[in-house]
């Protein structure tokens, strides 16, 4: 019997329908323990998670916990979940597809390709390049670190933001550090590469649509491909703890109308089966060349001299195992993706449950994480 956290009443619940899951699949030799790690991880409060795993058996897919909670609706492998910042994984490899073609080179001041009109909010513009706005060297001001932004978002939760608004956000404002001189992750740079992207090709989400998604047959895998994709019925309903005291809140229409207005750096659902063909499509050389994945692979060090970050490749190290990935959160979802080249294994987990905001469900849940990281690679 699954245990959930106490639900308030549900004032932004949408509609979601139970979904057909993929057929065949190995019979995973740690599908047990992972299930169990799974168990543990809704008995901790979280609503719904589903994971998606290839490794040299095969591939395997699990869900547990609800899709939505007030309809008792079950998490299914088939729903579509929200891949928040792993998005800037696939926006990366659209702008090395433009540097592929010879249309965008990486230390080249972004003010070559940003419209003037964007460019003008950002103080020394010129000093940063493509390749810094990519592996977050840039030195730009983070919008969501703005107050007057923050705000703005929670009151008025229907509001569609443009790219050009969290920009106003930090115009004129000093850049934190010399470019290049360190590493520091900011969502703006992702926004700003967006631009640039639409710049070049018109439209950086059709031209992400043309680039990976076809290229790899990503059926089920959505970004602003039409004005309604994130009311689609096999949504997962989202949830947060909104005041810290371990009741969840339905979530859905404020985490759909604040990943409606992002761009570049969030935005994309997708099946987990499918966030991991992107990753093993990406690492096997079917989408950018081998070359310029090792380009990708340039790490940038962190404050204490390790690998942290490619060009919109995360480096990480997971209970002693080097991986490549993203990982992404926002109000009602938590999601991560990681190849680990030393097994071989790729694996895509996610959560209905918000994790950008602080909650006493979220202790549980971080060790429920760690059992099911040891389930999948000790």
């Amino acid at each position: 019997m699954l245990s959930l956290p106490p639900c308030s009443a549900y004032r932004h619940a949408q509609l979601i329908t139970p979904c057909k899951p993929a057929e065949g699949g190995s019979l995973y030799s740690r599908a047990g323990s992972v299930e169990r790690a799974i168990g543990e991880l809704i008995n901790s409060g979280v609503p719904g998670a589903a994971i998606a795993v290839y490794s040299d058996e095969g591939w395997w897919e699990f869900a547990s916990g609800y899709a939505k909670i007030e309809d008792k609706v079950p998490m299914q492998t088939c729903h579509l979940q929200y891949l928040q910042s792993v998005t800037k994984t696939y926006l990366a490899v659209a702008v090395l597809k433009l540097y592929e073609e010879g249309r965008i080179a990486l230390d080249s001041p972004m003010t070559t390709y940003l419209p003037e009109k964007y460019s003008s909010y950002i103080v020394d513009a010129e000093k940063v390049t493509v390749r810094m706005l990519l592996n977050h060297t840039s030195g730009i001001p983070e919008y969501n670190f703005s107050p007057h932004y923050v705000a703005y978002l929670l009151q008025h939760p229907d509001h569609k933001f443009e790219p050009v608004d969290y920009l106003k956000y930090i115009k004129n404002k000093p850049l934190d550090f010399a470019p290049g001189s360190r590493y520091s992750y900011r969502n703006t740079n992702y926004v700003i590469l967006a631009l640039i992207t639409d710049a070049l090709t018109g439209d950086h989400a059709q031209f992400i649509e043309e680039t990976v998604f076809k290229r790899l047959d990503l059926t089920n895998t959505f970004y602003r491909n039409d004005a309604h994709y994130l009311t689609y019925p096999t949504i997962v309903n989202t949830y947060w703890d909104r005041y810290s005291d371990g009741i969840v809140e339905n979530a859905s229409r404020l985490q759909r109308s604040n990943v409606a207005s992002l761009v570049g750096d969030d935005g994309i659902v997708a099946t987990p089966i499918e966030a991991v063909k992107f990753l093993k499509g990406l690492m096997e050389g079917k989408l950018i060349s081998k070359a310029t994945l090792e380009v990708m692979k340039s790490w940038t060090n962190d404050s204490k001299g390790q690998p942290r970050y490619g060009l919109g490749l995360s480096h990480a190290t997971i209970n002693g195992h080097v991986a490549y990935g993203h990982s992404g959160g926002g109000i009602g979802a938590g999601c991560e993706l990681y190849y680990f080249p030393g097994e071989n294994l790729y694996i895509f987990i996610a959560i209905n449950l918000g994790t950008v905001t602080d909650s006493p469900l979220h202790t549980g849940a971080g060790k429920a994480r760690e059992k099911v990281y040891q389930a999948l690679l000790d």
